[in-house]
């Protein structure tokens, strides 16, 4: 297996397991939220960095 899906395995695995902590917690609607916040500033980021040339 490459490093790559280890990593992506790895990534996953915790992703999950924070969402089940999420639950345990009763902060599902912030975890939500936040997720929805990284998505949109990733999104943002991406269109506003397109095309540079580092």
């Amino acid at each position: 297996m490459s490093l790559n899906k280890t990593r992506n395995k790895l990534y996953k695995a915790a992703r999950i397991l924070g969402d089940v902590n999420a639950v345990k917690k009763g902060r599902v609607g912030r975890r939500v939220a936040r997720r929805a916040a990284g998505r949109v500033t990733g999104r943002g980021l991406g269109k506003l960095f397109k095309g540079w040339k580092f």
